[in-house]
């Protein structure tokens, strides 16, 4: 099946969202690859590989009005069983500040860098907030050469730190 296509829906997080969506899939024949779920901010938001025959928005349409979800469908390369194991991470914490996301990955793109998996959260209160971001990728540069590229972030408040993920791959 290289039928592939990427559903997003996101709206106001309640429960019965994923059962009812993948429930309309199933019962339409359609198969799951990957896919992404996560609550952010008081919204759920899903982004799903999903193949098969038929109108993805037909099949779709009725549980993201029911659930008042914002549906949107794409044509992609399915591309499964590719999977790529992250080798660094990098843990950012500082005063929450616009920009941050910016200047921490560009001064890891410019390292050669490749994101697989980026999360952040708010943290602390709304006076004094905080921000974490935790993101994991590939890079053939050494942890001492990706931890100089965002050293200069320490100046601006901001702590950074690169790791090695250790993995049990042969």
């Amino acid at each position: 099946m290289n039928n592939w296509k990427m559903v997003t829906l996101v709206g106001e997080d309640q429960p019965g969202i994923v059962a009812q969506t993948t429930d309309a899939l199933y019962q339409n024949g359609l198969t799951l690859g990957e896919t992404s779920m996560m609550r952010l901010g008081g919204n759920f938001s899903m982004m799903m590989m999903v193949s098969g025959e038929g109108d993805l928005n037909a099949t779709l349409a009725p549980v993201a009005q029911a659930l008042n979800l914002r549906l949107h469908v794409d044509d992609i390369a399915g591309r499964l069983h590719q999977h790529l194991a992250p080798n660094i991470q990098i843990r950012v914490m500082g005063a929450d500040q616009p920009g941050i996301v910016a200047r921490v990955t560009g001064a890891l793109a410019a390292s050669g860098f490749n994101i697989l998996e980026l999360e952040s959260d708010v943290a602390g209160t709304a006076q004094d907030p905080v921000y974490i971001m935790t993101i994991q990728g590939i890079s053939e540069a050494a942890v001492e050469t990706l931890q100089q590229a965002v050293d200069g972030l320490g100046e601006e408040g901001v702590d950074v730190s690169v790791s090695a993920i250790e993995t049990l791959f042969a």
